[in-house]
């Protein structure tokens, strides 16, 4: 214990400066794995033969894994230490993305996808924890937070974009090479900078193993019944209907377990904290706003527009580009005003991005998709980075460490909720949307009798005369431009249910408590 606070000192601040910018470049990574596939999904499944519901476990098992060792990782961070613990994951994830590669069917690559979703997990957190340990000062703390939630928004962004790119340029297997040069660059560095506390093995001894196993249980079962509920129509399904009530039923067992337990894994008595509590609120709602709109737009522009994982990935790339412009422009205003009323104005320009989104036709693309998209980069820069400051930054250190965990976890939980509820509403309300556009659809309507006969006319003329055949395929097609106009309503309907939580989350802001991080020389003598 006497030879901890020395090795703390001596790093200089450039030094801290730049250990904390190799965590960084790992936090970035574990984070966009979490959607670099989603654009490439079609052409893993065609390398490792698999149908369509098999690919999904792709993205699926990561995001069960991750999940599962979020919250996990500040209980984690205080057994290994912190460094350990980074470099442990960082050297795991390296390992598991060659395997990924190298994977030979669907059911090795979903496997070694949850080992790398478990190791990439931990990383996430323990960026936090060390931001607030190595710049205590107000002013460095506040772009140490920045930086850090323009990373946490920019990286499931840009996922698509780089998934896309890779992908049409090289192969699917370089989605997982590419992390093999940074991530052992990142276990070599990270144990030798950096040094914040001292592994503390003793706490093994009273380690909550039925809170781990309950914990596992509920977010696991809750993970894969928000994935796989919409395709399964929910409760129809036995097994939706089984993991759903193991979810509720063992999130019930943990919070009792962790409210009553002396050593819980998860800090829950740190709710208590209305900041915290309300932070954690935030960052649900803005998990829902990020995530579910990484995975309406691609899907319109594939099922709607037809455009390639490259296209696709062009299209949304506006939004990290005015995110990145973002930076400077709220470390600049940061200093000067009040983080709530910063906030209040990214999650209000949040809405109003999501609410842009709702004239949307099926012609959009690239161009019409702009302007929404850059007033989203802009407003997850304003609506993340003073979250994580007023969430975090007042809390003491003994605490921070297991309640970073939990607050990293809503933003996770918010975009599992956020997808689930999309595709939901993509299932059911475009049903509604075709019926309610085939009742106008009848004889009586003129302007599709016209329509009918052009291209009655149009097809006979291929099938050499044959009106039977030439009425049959204009009805199929009549049919397909309906359809797709029913889904464009519906991809509407999902953006207003997005609006919708945004307008709640602003009205809260008011609430937060304005805070100061704690003082530098009482975090270090800690």
């Amino acid at each position: 214990m006497s030879t901890a606070a020395p090795v703390k000192r001596e790093l200089s601040d450039s030094q801290k400066v730049f250990a904390f910018a190799v965590m960084c470049i790992g936090f970035f990574i574990a984070l966009l794995d979490i959607q670099i596939v989603s654009a490439s999904l079609r052409d893993i499944g065609g390398g490792l033969s698999a149908s369509p519901d098999e690919v999904a476990w792709v993205q699926t098992s990561y995001l069960i894994a991750e999940i599962i060792v979020i919250p996990l990782s500040g209980f984690l961070a205080r057994v290994m230490s912190t460094r350990w613990l980074f470099c442990v994951s960082a050297a795991g994830f390296t390992a598991t993305s060659l395997l990924c590669g190298w994977a030979w069917d669907i059911q090795s690559m979903i496997a070694f996808r949850a080992l790398q979703g478990f190791l990439g997990g931990s990383v996430i957190p323990t960026v936090f924890t060390t931001a607030f340990a190595f710049f205590p000062g107000k002013k460095i703390q506040l772009a140490a937070a920045a930086t850090i939630g323009a990373l946490s928004s920019l990286a499931p962004t840009l996922g698509p974009t780089v998934g896309g790119w890779i992908t049409d340029n090289y192969s699917w297997h370089w989605l997982f090479f590419v992390n093999l040069v940074p991530g052992v660059f990142i276990a070599i560095v990270v144990p030798i900078m950096v040094r914040v506390d001292e592994p503390d093995l003793s706490l093994l001894k009273t380690t909550d193993w039925l809170g781990i196993a309950l914990m596992a249980a509920c977010l696991g079962c809750l993970e894969y019944t928000l994935e796989e509920g919409p395709r399964w129509n929910w409760t129809e399904d036995p097994t939706i209907r089984t993991t759903a009530w193991i979810s509720v039923i063992a999130g019930i067992g943990f919070i009792w377990r962790s409210l009553t337990y002396a050593h819980p894994i998860v800090d829950l008595t740190a709710l208590k904290s209305r900041n915290f509590a309300l932070g954690c609120l935030f960052s649900f709602i803005t998990g829902i706003g990020i995530f579910a709109t990484i995975y309406l737009t691609p899907l319109f522009l594939g099922r709607v527009r037809g455009f390639s994982a490259l296209q696709i990935g062009f299209a949304v790339f506006s939004t990290g580009v005015f995110q990145v412009m973002a930076i400077p422009v709220y470390a600049m205003l940061a200093k000067r005003i009040d983080l709530r009323w910063l906030m209040m104005f990214g999650l209000g320009l949040f809405g109003v991005s999501m609410w842009n989104f709702t004239p949307i036709t099926h012609e959009w693309g690239s161009g019409e998709l702009l302007w929404p998209q850059a007033m989203r980069g802009f407003a997850q820069q304003f609506a993340v980075a003073p979250t994580v400051t007023l969430t975090l930054g007042g809390l003491a250190p003994n605490k921070l460490k297991l309640a970073s965990g939990l607050f990293n976890l809503m933003r996770n939980l918010g975009g599992a909720i956020g997808i689930a509820a999309c595709a939901t509403i993509l299932n059911d309300r475009t049903n509604l949307h075709f019926l309610r556009l085939a009742e106008h659809l009848n004889t009586t309507n003129s302007a599709m009798l016209a329509a009918m006969r052009t291209m009655e006319a149009r097809t006979t003329g291929v099938f050499s005369g044959d009106a039977d055949h030439g009425h049959a395929a204009a009805v199929k097609q009549l049919w397909s431009l309906a359809y797709r106009e029913a889904q464009t309503m519906t991809y509407a309907d999902a953006f207003v249910a997005i609006t919708v939580c945004f307008v709640f989350a602003t009205a809260l802001v008011p609430l937060m408590r304005k805070v100061e991080p704690p003082k530098g020389p009482a975090t270090d003598a800690h």
